[in-house]
């Protein structure tokens, strides 16, 4: 029996230690952090702009809003392919608490900034830290968790940035100045700093590193490139979406409220999203060992596509129904995270998994961000932020289309 074979019986028979626990514990807590720094932008987003622009005509707003949001997407991009080969050279741990400290950083810095420039700049690094850790944590797991209870754990890791998105919410609610709400930075900073002592590396990477070139012949980026562009298509499809609409909903809800300031309708739209998606999180292990993760997704995309419609075509105030809706799409995006969290590391031997699972992850954010800017540049020409919003919920149909050339996985 090699190595390999050897690490991977472990994995299956192997306890959960108080090790293994830590490790968890950074992973998630990572995860809810970088969801509050994502989100948090999009909370204060309409405040913060017109303090750096004054009153300004809404178009303005809306262009400098989308050049804000676009860059951060860019940079969360470039960091998910950056240190994903990180990882899969210097190693899942130190790769890991580079990306927490790095975004915590940038996150702080914005309290500080002068001018919206400076904002979109020190976004595109939180995005780029983002981007890292969301790679590096699914990765480090898959590779050091027992396979019996796997796609519970990493379902259930995927709910860490639904916790972070209402906690954005949360912060908007009760933290009224946007310089005060984005010191919260400190807390990812010094998370990044003591995870270097904190955690063991991945077995299974250091096993990948002794093994001999000629061992790995069939474990090249090129022998994997179906399954990278068809894991990146289908990855995509989802993220494509759902960042769109989270990204745009406060402003979207905004628009339904004519004689209102919107602060707590705002807050109030992110928490829900962010409750939705943890509860459809933490459920997606168990959905995924019950019905399967091919069948549980194309259950999920079909699902977003519908509730969208219902949301974006049929709300022209915002009532209990719009609450409702919310909240049931956020629920379906939460299983989908999960699902996709555990099917798209196991397509690829664990010699390039950071690299490949980065691909997969962030090839679709490019993308990304050029939905989010046209969201709110096409606003006039769709007629409101409802169309525009549904237009690019279109991309939920191409995510099944895909999802029927999908292989299984491999451990």
């Amino acid at each position: 029996m090699t190595q390999v074979e050897t690490t991977t019986v472990e994995l299956h028979t192997k306890k959960i230690t108080t090790l293994l626990w830590l490790t968890f514990a950074v992973c998630f807590l990572g995860n809810v952090l970088g969801g509050t720094a994502s989100t948090l932008m999009s909370v204060y987003l309409p405040v913060l702009v017109k303090d750096f622009l004054g009153i300004v005509d809404e178009a303005q707003v809306s262009r400098v809003s989308a050049y804000i949001s676009g860059f951060y997407f860019i940079g969360w991009a470039f960091g998910g392919l950056a240190l994903g080969a990180i990882g899969d050279r210097i190693g899942r741990v130190r790769s890991l608490a580079l990306s927490i400290g790095l975004y915590g950083l940038f996150t702080f810095l914005i309290a500080f900034a002068t001018s919206w420039e400076m904002v979109m700049l020190f976004r595109f690094f939180c995005g780029f830290g983002v981007g890292g850790m969301l790679v590096i944590n699914t990765t480090l797991l898959s590779e050091t968790w027992p396979e019996k209870t796997r796609a519970i754990f990493i379902g259930i890791l995927s709910i860490g940035f639904p916790v972070g998105i209402f906690s954005s919410g949360a912060v908007n609610f009760f933290v009224s100045s946007w310089r005060q709400g984005f010191m919260m930075g400190l807390i990812p900073l010094v998370l990044g700093i003591i995870s270097f002592g904190l955690l063991q590396e991945s077995a299974k990477w250091k096993t990948s590193r002794n093994q001999p070139k000629e061992n790995k012949t069939n474990e090249t980026i090129r022998v994997h490139r179906a399954d990278i562009i068809n894991g990146s298509i289908i990855f995509g499809s989802m993220l494509i979406g759902l960042w769109a609409i989270f990204s745009w909903v406060p402003t979207w809800v905004q628009s339904l409220l004519i004689h209102s300031d919107g602060q707590r309708e705002r807050g109030l739209s992110m928490m829900l999203l962010g409750a939705g998606g943890l509860s459809g999180g933490f459920l997606s292990g168990w959905v995924s060992n019950s019905l399967g993760t091919r069948k549980a997704m194309l259950l999920c995309f079909s699902g977003c596509f519908i509730l969208s419609f219902l949301l974006f075509k049929l709300n022209s105030s915002f009532t209990t129904i719009t609450i409702i809706e919310i909240a049931s799409l956020s629920f379906m995006f939460g299983i989908s995270q999960g699902l996709l969290s555990v099917y798209i590391p196991l397509l690829f031997p664990v010699s390039i998994r950071a690299t490949a699972t980065g691909l997969c992850f962030n090839a679709g954010r490019f993308f990304t961000a050029a939905a989010v800017f046209f969201v709110g540049v096409l606003v006039t020409t769709l007629g409101g932020y409802g169309n525009s919003l549904f237009t690019f919920s279109l991309v939920f149909l191409v995510g099944l289309l895909f999802l029927l050339f999908s292989k299984k996985t491999i451990d």
